[in-house]
């Protein structure tokens, strides 16, 4: 395939591994983020990646601030933090043609509705990350913890030609990445995973085993699996199993030692993708005449610690 002009939207720790490799595969990669540290240290000496996928320094990606300030891309991938898409699809809508491709990969429910709120639904594609790995060490040095699967789709379902040559990109990038029929199933069950982790792992500040291991704390998040997962079939959902309780258990016994990201948030004291994550349980069982108490309270635990964090006294 030939090399294409690629914006990663949102070049934190996942967002800078997007960067980094698909420079290496000879794109033309546009780093946009906030942090205006991270992006000088990219330009003046490049992207230090070290980890799963080995020790180098990655030069030649063109880091902005302003999305206004790169050239227009074949693709945009948004990268942010939840709360960021919508910001980030406007930015996207404002530079983009008719043709651009739009990827987002996130946590949670919801990105891809609200990128379409500003653009043409039709330019946007999903994707899911599992197995990823990866934490910012300063400006301009990633560290690569992991990297197992993209999981690629269309909005609408179905496999097209776009699909199928977006999955290529990422291969020859040398990410392990599939293209799906059924993406929304696959958002969905890492949706599960994320709702049983997040929230519980942040109020008890407790590792993914550490929850696990406490009867009390588990049941709980148990609770909120059963809770999204009564909302994925009244959805539609097809999930891919009839236990969720085992599904998610099987899942968390896979890494222990675990932090989740909300968790991680917390402990520097910085705002989480609640929101996206727990927080959309109750949106999404209201509108099926469904309740979601555990999922709400947790939620609302998670905003009062976020809260103080803003103001200071936490």
């Amino acid at each position: 395939m030939k090399p294409q002009k690629v914006a990663i939207v949102g070049t934190g720790a996942m967002g800078s591994v997007y960067a980094a490799l698909m420079a290496e595969a000879g794109n033309e990669v546009w780093a946009v983020d906030t942090w205006t540290e991270h992006v000088d240290a990219i330009n003046a000496i490049g992207l230090r990646v070290e980890g799963a996928s080995g020790d180098r320094v990655v030069r030649g990606i063109r880091a902005v601030t302003e999305l206004a300030e790169a050239e227009p891309c074949d693709l945009y991938v948004i990268a942010t933090k939840g709360s960021g898409v919508g910001a980030a699809a406007k930015d996207v809508a404002a530079v983009m043609s008719d043709d651009t491709l739009v990827l987002t990969i996130q946590n949670g429910l919801g990105a891809g509705e609200r990128i379409a709120e500003h653009m043409p639904a039709k330019n946007v594609l999903l994707g899911v990350a599992e197995g990823f790995g990866a934490s910012i060490k300063g400006p301009g040095h990633l560290h690569h913890n992991a990297m197992k699967l993209i999981r690629l789709g269309e909005m609408a379902g179905g496999m097209t030609e776009r699909l199928s040559g977006l999955a290529t990109l990422w291969q020859e990038a040398g990410f392990n990445a599939r293209a799906f029929e059924d993406v929304h199933q696959l958002i969905w069950e890492k949706f599960l995973c994320n709702v049983t982790l997040s929230a519980p792992c942040t109020v008890f500040d407790c590792t993914v085993g550490e929850l696990m291991a406490q009867p009390e704390w588990r049941e709980i998040a148990l609770g909120c699996t059963r809770e999204a997962h009564a909302c994925g079939l009244a959805e539609g959902i097809r999930f891919s199993f009839d236990d969720p309780a085992q599904y998610v258990i099987d899942f968390a016994a896979m890494m222990p030692m675990a932090s989740p990201s909300m968790r991680l948030d917390h402990m520097a004291c910085s705002a989480s993708e609640i929101d996206a994550i727990n927080g959309m349980v109750p949106v999404v069982a209201a509108h099926h005449g469904l309740n979601a108490p555990f999922n709400q309270t947790l939620s609302a635990i998670v905003r009062a610690q976020e809260a103080a964090f803003a103001k200071g006294t936490s």
